[in-house]
């Protein structure tokens, strides 16, 4: 799905994942939900923050394939990369630790490019899952 890149968008694509996970199973207060929920925030953020090129959107996708999720966030700035190994940041910092907890909380992250336009795909893979009904 498209969303704004504003604060606004960031907000819609969290609330969104967190219901289509609910519709599939996942209630709101179960791992998964929360795990997922919490990934997609940050990269949300990082795609209104670092990846926001005026006038343009960015995409999240979340997608279940054999008992694994991966969400993906594309946006449309190619030159803005996540770090490889997010650093450790200063503990009285307000910002900087959103990629070290998607690093924490998926098993696997990562950049992809961007198909058929400029940008990059920010993607991660939680693990595989169980259902929780």
């Amino acid at each position: 799905m498209r969303f704004t890149s504003t604060s606004r968008g960031a907000r819609l694509a969290r609330r969104l994942v967190s219901h289509r996970l609910n519709d599939w199973g996942h209630d709101y207060t179960t791992p998964v939900n929360e795990t997922l929920t919490l990934i997609t925030a940050e990269l949300t953020a990082n795609a209104v923050r670092h990846g926001h090129v005026p006038g343009r959107d960015f995409h999240v996708q979340l997608t279940l394939t054999e008992g694994t999720f991966r969400i993906e966030v594309t946006d449309t700035r190619t030159e803005k990369q996540p770090p490889t190994n997010p650093p450790a940041t200063d503990s009285l910092s307000e910002s900087g630790r959103g990629m070290l907890l998607v690093a924490t909380l998926a098993d696997d992250w990562g950049v992809s490019p961007r198909r058929a336009a400029p940008g990059k795909t920010v993607w991660a893979d939680p693990g595989t899952v169980k259902r929780s009904v």
